[in-house]
């Protein structure tokens, strides 16, 4: 063998014995990726981010249609709440009524003749889109037109809080309207309630059924009513308590006629 080839077989080997003892003596460094393994073990694990729940998922939805221009009223509903109570709601008596009927009425009406010779001061109130008349027996459909103005934005109210609350649409119905003289004492003639000075009289008060509700027709044929009397009465008295305590008007509350007895103001 020559002498250099012995030299680097000798080196060789000196540089492989160097490497076994640094090894034995100090493995840390030796194996440095184990370190890189280790640090990477103490490294905590990002927490995962949560997904919305259907509740967070509705809201942010509400949201964004509540902050478009586009937003569909029936989207997001209102609660159907009603009143506490339907007598504390409308207590305002026959006598409130009447002051208020004689400071914005009419001299009385005698019959239905006079009535049709007194147009230019009341309005005819027998046709509406939001609510229905009933065949009346004991009145005339005419009103002054303080209280004519009131019963449509009634009706207007009405048919909006039906359409946030995701309601179909149904007319209230008014059930008396304008009594003459003759209509007051053939009236008590039969219920002892009537009273003789009536606010009917004046052209200024009006009845609306709590209990008797007209769907709208499809295609114009009459539908079947879809929503119970008293869904649809507990969204009515929250009309008309709205108007009461905007100071629109006064109303009481009439268990046995079934009626919201309701005078402008």
């Amino acid at each position: 063998m020559k002498p250099i080839q012995h030299h680097y077989i000798f080196f060789l080997g000196c540089l492989v014995l160097v490497l076994a003892l640094i090894r034995c003596m100090a493995p840390s460094i030796a194996s440095p990726t184990d370190d890189v393994s280790a640090a990477a073990d103490s490294i905590p694990a990002p927490a995962a981010v949560p997904l919305p729940s259907d509740t967070d998922s509705i809201a942010a939805s509400q949201i964004t249609q509540t902050q478009s221009s586009e937003v569909k009223i029936g989207d997001i509903k209102h609660p159907v709440i009603g009143v506490s109570s339907y007598r504390e709601e409308f207590p305002d008596t026959n006598d409130l009524q009447l002051t208020s009927a004689q400071q914005w009425g009419v001299e009385p009406v005698i019959d239905r003749e006079n009535a049709e010779n007194r147009k230019m001061e009341l309005v005819y109130v027998g046709a509406s889109p939001y609510y229905r008349v009933a065949k009346l027996k004991n009145s005339i459909p005419y009103l002054v037109p303080r209280a004519s103005i009131l019963l449509q934005d009634i009706g207007r109210a009405y048919y909006d809080s039906l359409v946030v609350k995701g309601l179909p649409l149904h007319q209230f119905i008014v059930t008396s309207i304008l009594r003459t003289s003759d209509d007051v004492q053939r009236l008590r003639r039969s219920n002892r309630n009537a009273t003789e000075n009536s606010c009917h009289l004046y052209g200024t008060t009006f009845d609306i059924a709590y209990n008797k509700y007209e769907p709208l027709t499809r295609n114009g044929k009459v539908v079947r009513r879809e929503v119970p009397s008293d869904t649809l009465k507990w969204v009515l008295s929250e009309v008309l308590r709205d108007m009461r305590n905007a100071k629109r008007c006064y109303i009481k509350y009439e268990v046995k006629q079934g009626c919201f007895h309701v005078t402008t103001r």
